[in-house]
């Protein structure tokens, strides 16, 4: 992951599990501890969700930002995070 964001030339500090995988506990803990970063799991339905918001905002049916849409997923949808451990 810090070689990814190295080659992105961007600081990778958080991971963001979404879909099926962000419902296992065990996973979403194990890839923060190996990783020394923190996990954000969720929303478990992100694509289609995230699909919906960038098709309604091609369409003209929001004016919104994408800063903005992804602010309305999270104050609306779960997201528990998880933090690496010792």
């Amino acid at each position: 992951l810090r070689q990814a964001g190295e080659l992105a030339g961007r600081r990778v500090e958080v991971v963001h599990v979404v879909g099926g995988g962000a419902q296992n506990a065990l996973l979403c803990q194990a890839i923060a501890d190996r990783s020394g970063l923190t996990v954000a799991a969720g929303p478990v339905e992100a694509t289609a969700l995230g699909n919906v918001l960038v098709q309604g905002r091609a369409a003209g049916a929001t004016g919104a930002t994408l800063r903005e849409l992804r602010e309305l997923v999270a104050a609306t949808h779960n997201v528990v995070t998880y933090r690496p451990r010792g």
